[in-house]
Parts: structure tokens; C-alpha cells; sequence
């Protein structure tokens, strides 16, 4: 197969208080903050760096917040692999028969140009997000 991973790029955590999380997290630098909508309804999302390491801290809409604080089986959502082609590696993924659940790279304005990224899920429906930054 050939597809082409840069490297692990971030874990992603749901969280309930964005601002609590961050003081937590205030080792780490605080290296960009976006919103972004579900649904019609924001959300906020905070990447938190030192050195490689990266960790998405996200707090969803309200009426999410309780199934994210409720949960008794740990936090962390996804794992997100760096790629250079994010067009490229849905449809290697797509060919060589994996579960992709986007129909197409999503857009955020995320970092300075944007991100493209999708999702697969693996055998135990564990997420693991493709994610290039343009």
C-alpha cells in the first residue's frame, strides 16, 4: 500500500471545561485556538505543543458535554497521523478496503492556512484521523 505517514501529529481529548483543561495543560504552549460548528452550534478547540508532542484539547457544544463528562472508559477520542495528502491517503485507504467514514476530506480553518483531515475506524471502532496541514 503506499501510503505515506509523516509521523503521529496529535491525540485528540474531548473535554468539558476548555479553560480548567488548559490552566491543567499550562506546561504546554498554547499554539492556536479556533471554533468550529456541529451541527449549527460552536465549539472550541485548542492545540497545545512542546516540542513534537501535540495534544488537541476540544470542548464541544453544550448538549454534548454530558456524554463527554459521563464516560467511564477513558477520554481520549483519536489519534491523529500528519500526512502530505490528505486527498491522497482517504483514497489509498478507501482502495485497499478500509472503513473511511467522511465521503471526503473535511476543511477547517485551522494553523495558519487550514487543515484537511477524515477519519477511518479500526476493528474495535477505535478512530484514527488522516490530517494534513495546508
Amino acid at each position: 500500500m503506499d501510503l505515506t505517514i509523516n509521523s503521529l501529529q496529535h491525540i485528540g481529548i474531548p473535554v468539558t471545561d476548555i479553560d480548567k483543561s488548559v490552566a491543567f495543560y499550562e506546561s504546554l504552549a498554547n499554539v492556536m485556538k479556533a471554533p468550529f460548528t456541529i451541527g449549527g452550534e460552536t465549539g472550541s478547540c485548542i492545540m497545545m505543543k512542546r516540542d513534537g508532542m501535540v495534544i488537541e484539547l476540544y470542548q464541544l457544544p453544550a448538549k454534548e458535554l454530558a456524554a463527554i463528562k459521563d464516560r467511564k472508559d477513558g477520554h481520549i477520542d483519536h489519534i491523529a497521523f500528519d500526512v502530505p495528502d490528505a486527498d491522497k491517503a482517504m483514497a489509498t485507504l478507501r482502495h485497499h478496503g478500509f472503513n473511511v467514514v467522511e465521503d471526503s476530506p473535511v476543511k477547517l480553518n485551522f494553523w495558519k492556512n487550514g487543515v484537511k483531515f477524515f477519519f477511518i475506524t479500526g476493528p474495535d471502532g477505535e478512530r484514527l484521523e488522516f490530517n494534513q496541514v495546508l
